[in-house]
């Protein structure tokens, strides 16, 4: 078997990172990464519009805090409004993880006595801001924070009848394969319609 994504996921944008402790490890030339969609994916096991929100939402702060220059990723504090077993803010947080290596207190806790390249407490739930997350650099101290409005791109109006027999189980199989193609659907439309609306990727 293997491993075969809806066409799409090709097509969405792509982040370019430099990672220093890439660099010094010798894991990548330079310590460029770059992250697709796929990654996220197969970091959460699934693509939906979370998934791809916070991808997204992620990808647009970081290009907030460092316009046409690279990322750097670990040096990056993400804080998020939510605790950690809100709803999908776990979800979201392991995406931001991904893109820009902040960690919670289980991270990679640095190299040598002075811990270089430290993730380690990077990453707070329950923070005191606005929108559902925030980006800041260690480098500046420049910050940004984020809003993802998943209402901008709505499901079609089949999927309230078929959302309920999918959910339950009572689904026959060719609804079940229709209810796919309408949740990646929506997935599709957010990544390739909409990777860069302002209404659906809020900077507050």
């Amino acid at each position: 078997m293997t491993e075969t994504f809806p066409a799409f996921f090709a097509a969405a944008p792509t982040l370019r990172v430099r990672d220093p402790l890439a660099a010094f490890l010798g894991a990548a030339q330079d310590g460029i990464l770059e992250y697709h969609y796929a990654d996220a994916v197969r970091l959460a096991g699934h693509s939906c519009p979370t998934v791809a929100g916070a991808y997204l939402l992620t990808r647009r702060g970081l290009r907030a805090l460092y316009g046409d220059t690279l990322p750097e990723r670990g040096g990056i504090a993400v804080q998020m409004r939510d605790s950690r077993d809100s709803g999908t803010t776990g979800v979201i947080a392991a995406v931001a993880t991904l893109l820009a290596g902040a960690a919670a207190e289980t991270g990679f806790g640095g190299i040598g006595p002075a811990a270089r390249f430290t993730r380690r407490d990077l990453l707070d739930y329950d923070a005191p801001i606005r929108g559902l997350m925030a980006l800041r650099r260690l480098d500046n101290g420049a910050s940004v924070e984020l809003e993802l409005n998943a209402a901008v791109v709505p499901f079609p109006a089949e999927m309230q009848s078929l959302m309920p027999k999918a959910v339950s189980g009572q689904a026959t199989p060719d609804e079940l394969a229709r209810f796919g193609e309408l949740w990646q659907g929506r997935v599709r439309a957010m990544l390739l319609e909409h990777a860069d609306d302002p209404e659906l990727l809020q900077i507050l």
